[in-house]
């Protein structure tokens, strides 16, 4: 009897071998890639290395592998089937294994026939051709200081006749230091005026009378996010000689960098019917139940705003914003029939990955219809990303060692049908997400290797950290310094080195991460 189920369980887990080494780049990964990686993962883009063919993804295959797994990538923070959005971008346990399957076997290639062709996207742009684009007048030099900047820029329109907008796209020139953006029109004049005011090109957060973020925003910027474009004679309303005014967030660096960013403006082809509005729920807008807005040192602290719907809506989308000791957000809607329609609930907050979420659907929410927004904050030693050590006393302000409670709500005053409006289908599937993963240090395998004048080398940190990250000879004889106690935020880095003055041979690349154990990895330099 044991020897017949011997036999017959045979060829199943023969087939599970099979199905396993049959994993092949061309038919199996390269789909996942194309679709969910490359559109950042190119040249010209916010991803440190490109993902547009065999050899490029196969030399990065352990790291693909590892960040996947703990889902870092790609970039999704909402909780999965809590809501549901257009341009969602996660993986399914399914890919995730595939990945992991490919990488085990030695990452093949497979047939280059099978392959799907890589997607052709706009040169210089996610969207396309832009109808207007808006650059800095002048290049602005963040101070290389270690300490992250919030910097106010103008810049005029020049329109004639009002425009009927339907996709801001924001186009960083130094995405090693523009960590986010936010963005209004300004048809008053008084940020020119502040502008004018100071000494430099931009001016300061906390200087000028043009600061105000309640009102007239427009579509932002953060690293990964996928501009949006409306459909449907949706648009925003953007007026003749109006400005428009970009609070940059520049992260810390410990040498000086120049940034010149550019803005893509995307028009209405036929006049728009609807206009899109927004309204922002902030504590200075008396919105929070259990105010001030204030954390005293050593406590968690969970923030409820409440904002009544004051006539029938059509939520668009919603853009929760905080720092570093925020920890989760859930937002969501209660109708006067005492529905719960659920808006946004992301249950690890990151402070590197945040942005606008469209939902896939227009969400219709009748007059007194009541909009809960929890934000919780973690204020204690426990919290690794806690700016203060020790802890003391927060409250509302830009910096990122300041704590917001920011939330955006975008809408449309409701017109019969707005039930039925879908914009995009459903790209959610049911996946188990109930494991808590978390970024580690680690150093990943160099690329390429063998290297002849040039390599990459890629890392991830739990925390932020200083870090020395130098070459050693096989005589353990120091030969390169790449970095030398330099502060990194928490997240994925990765450093182009010149090798070209090294002679060939065997090195050891090794990375120290304060507080935590030694990683080496070994490059072969062949001239």
């Amino acid at each position: 009897m044991k020897s017949l189920l011997l036999i017959l369980l045979l060829p199943c887990c023969m087939m599970q071998l099979v199905s396993a080494q049959n994993v092949t780049y061309s038919e199996d990964i390269a789909p996942i890639i194309y679709k969910n990686c490359t559109s950042c993962h190119r040249a010209g883009e916010i991803a440190p290395f490109p993902l547009t063919n065999y050899a490029e993804v196969s030399a990065w295959a352990g790291m693909i592998k590892y960040v996947t797994e703990i889902r870092y990538m790609p970039p999704w923070k909402p909780e999965i089937g809590y809501q549901e959005y257009q341009k969602e971008n996660y993986l399914t346990d399914a890919q995730i294994q595939l990945i992991a399957d490919w990488v085990a076997d030695g990452s093949p290639q497979g047939d280059p026939n099978l392959e799907p062709p890589v997607p052709i996207f706009p040169s210089g742009s996610q969207v396309g051709t832009p109808d207007l684009v808006l650059s800095f007048a002048e290049s602005y030099t963040h101070q290389g200081n270690n300490a992250d900047e919030y910097r106010y820029f103008v810049l005029p329109t020049g329109l004639t006749q009002d425009k009927d907008l339907v996709a801001l796209e924001l186009r960083p020139g130094n995405k090693k230091i523009v960590h986010h953006t936010l963005i209004w029109e300004d048809t008053t004049g008084a940020a020119a005026a502040d502008d004018a005011a100071t000494p430099l090109y931009g001016y300061s957060g906390n200087s000028g009378t043009s600061a105000s973020i309640n009102s007239a925003q427009l579509p932002g910027y953060v690293p990964g996010q996928k501009t949006n474009v409306y459909t449907n004679g949706m648009a925003m309303k953007l007026h003749a000689g109006s400005d428009l005014k970009l609070q940059m967030h520049y992260a810390p660096t410990p040498t000086d960098e120049t940034d010149s960013t550019t803005i893509n403006l995307f028009f209405a082809d036929a006049p728009a019917t609807r206009f899109v509005q927004s309204y922002v729920m902030l504590p200075t807008n008396n919105i929070l139940t259990n105010g001030p807005f204030i954390m005293p040192p050593n406590q968690v602290k969970k923030f409820h705003g409440e904002f009544t719907v004051p006539f029938k809506v059509s939520l668009l989308g919603i853009a929760p914003h905080s720092h570093l000791l925020s920890k989760s957000w859930e937002v969501y809607a209660v109708t006067p029939a005492n529905d719960t329609i659920n808006l946004i609930k992301i249950n690890d907050w990151d402070f590197n990955w945040q942005g606008a979420y469209m939902f896939e659907r227009l969400i219709v929410l009748p007059v007194g219809s009541v909009i809960h927004a929890y934000a919780e904050y973690d204020n204690t030693v426990n919290n690794p990303l806690n700016p203060n050590s020790p802890p003391i006393q927060v409250s509302w302000g830009e910096g990122t060692s300041d704590e917001m409670y920011y939330l955006p709500v975008m809408f449309l005053p409701y017109q019969q049908g707005d039930e039925n409006i879908v914009f995009e289908d459903s790209t959610t599937t049911a996946i188990n997400d109930n494991r808590f993963f978390t970024v580690k240090d680690e150093l990943y395998p160099v690329a390429p290797n063998p290297a002849n004048d040039k390599v990459k080398i890629g890392f991830t940190l739990a925390t932020g950290n200083n870090i020395n990250l130098k070459l050693y000879d096989m005589t353990g004889k120091e030969v390169l310094v790449v970095a030398n106690k330099q502060f990194h935020l928490p997240g994925l880095h990765s450093k182009d080195v010149d090798l070209s003055n090294l002679p060939s041979g065997v090195y050891n690349i090794l990375l120290e991460v304060q507080g935590a154990e030694r990683q080496v990895q070994q490059l072969v330099i062949t001239h």
